[in-house]
């Protein structure tokens, strides 16, 4: 049995693995493990048009663990190149992988015109690919190939995400995908692992420690508060899938028991948008307080200070509403989509506040930002950054040291023989390695870009 590293393991985007393993006839199976866009830079760039180190025709069938586009924002690519096999991922999400995808290429077709180059896929591959898909529920066990056995488990990271562990050659082999934060409000917990030989284990957030929600909630608050005194703008860029519900509802909380206000909240990104309504079809996914069940409408996303801009002339609009007022946008790491528009305007001036509330990757606009950037060019503009820069690392979607170690800790007891650290930072991953080789005592390996490793 044989593993390859694709992507993520030169920071957090991209990942892609491919695991091949004999089925009980003794015949090669390659199957692989999300198949995810290269971010902090331009769709089209060379990095996502570069051929995969590996023939897509031979790869037997895909496995995506959840929506987000650096996990699956390829895999229309690996069709266009002929791959036929099946795409196996959770049926919450499905619909959210195909909006990620459709997303994706009218931002590349955008991306295209500014850099000359082609784009990765055309919308016939995505649909094809559509075609291909087959939703699995969780813990519900299939066998592809005889003697291959493949299940899905909850990881608690967005509506339908997983990690996936598979059955083979006598070994089980687990693939985190990404691992959720601790107490998600609107979504179950991350499920255990009972038993694994081998993990790869995400690592965004390998070293450092997140605050817990009531310190979130009040910081969240706090916020919100200078803005009103200030009479000033309040910009959360937010991934439009998990981090724009979790916040909707966090503030829903928020104004119906702590702050009473008429503040103008604005969601101005269509994909957003789209989403949450993709969440309230989902609802038995999810898990939330009892109370907001007990609203007239039942709808935890929804409050009358929020007003969803879905077109570009209502987006325009913001900018007629004098402040306070609060604006969520995309993208989360502000390389592209509304948001920019909103920086430019509003990031000079001292009053005005930037929350950042994501993971922000090496490359991007936002990563500039978060470290203290005084200028940064926004569609070939230079623009002050003097607003004020504030972040919350509790509404990461994804778990931090902690929780990632007693996640990789089974339930039986027996620790992996082999960890494979991936999607994290240089740093991220060297402090995670040596804290869990330290509480292991374990083999813990940082693979290089299409390295591959007999297991």
């Amino acid at each position: 049995m044989k593993i390859s590293f694709h992507g993520a393991v030169q920071g957090v985007t991209g990942s892609c693995h491919l695991l091949k393993a004999e089925d009980a006839n003794g015949h090669e199976r390659q199957l692989l493990f999300d198949c995810g866009m290269f971010q902090g830079q331009q769709m089209c760039s060379a990095t996502n048009l570069e051929p995969f180190g590996f023939d897509p025709k031979e790869v037997n069938h895909v496995f995506i663990t959840h929506p987000h586009a650096d996990h699956t924002g390829r895999i229309p690519k690996l069709v266009k190149e002929g791959f036929r096999g099946k795409i196996y991922m959770t049926r919450p999400c499905i619909g959210l992988t195909k909006l990620v995808l459709e997303d994706a290429h009218h931002i590349m077709k955008e991306d295209a015109e500014k850099c000359g180059s082609s784009v990765l896929y055309e919308m016939k591959d995505l649909l094809t690919a559509f075609d291909q898909v087959e939703g699995i529920g969780y813990h519900e066990e299939i066998e592809p190939f005889p003697g291959i056995k493949i299940s899905f488990h909850d990881a608690g990271h967005v509506l339908g995400s997983a990690f996936v562990s598979v059955k083979a050659e006598g070994k089980t082999i687990i693939f985190s995908g990404d691992i959720g934060n601790d107490d998600v409000p609107i979504l179950p917990d991350t499920d255990r692992i009972h038993d694994a030989d081998v993990v790869v284990c995400e690592s965004t957030y390998g070293h450092r420690e997140h605050e817990g929600r009531p310190e979130r909630s009040q910081k969240l608050k706090a916020a919100i508060e200078e803005t009103i005194k200030n009479k000033s703008v309040l910009m959360i860029p937010a991934f439009s899938i998990e981090r724009t519900q979790e916040l909707l509802y966090e503030i829903d909380l928020l104004l119906k028991d702590e702050l009473k206000t008429s503040i103008s909240i604005f969601l101005d990104s269509p994909m957003a948008i789209k989403a949450t309504q993709l969440y309230r079809e989902n609802q038995n996914y999810l898990r939330f307080e009892a109370p907001m069940l007990e609203e007239k409408d039942r709808d935890f996303f929804s409050f009358p200070n929020l007003r969803e801009t879905l077109s570009v002339e209502d987006s325009k609009q913001i900018n007629y509403e004098k402040p306070p007022k609060i604006i969520i946008a995309g993208s989360g790491m502000m390389s592209g989509g509304r948001i920019m528009h909103h920086l430019i305007r509003y990031l000079p001036d001292p009053k005005n506040q930037v929350l950042i509330i994501g993971y922000q990757a090496r490359g991007t606009l936002g990563r500039e930002i978060y470290e203290g950037s005084k200028k940064v060019h926004i569609f070939r503009e230079e623009v002050d950054v003097n607003a004020k820069i504030t972040a919350i690392g509790a509404f990461s979607a994804h778990g931090d040291m902690h929780k990632l170690t007693r996640w990789l800790q089974p339930e039986d007891g027996q620790t992996p023989k082999q960890i494979f650290l991936v999607h994290g930072d240089p740093e991220s991953k060297e402090v995670f390695a040596t804290h869990l080789r330290h509480q292991f005592k374990t083999e813990v390996v940082i693979p290089g870009f299409e390295e591959a490793f007999t297991l």
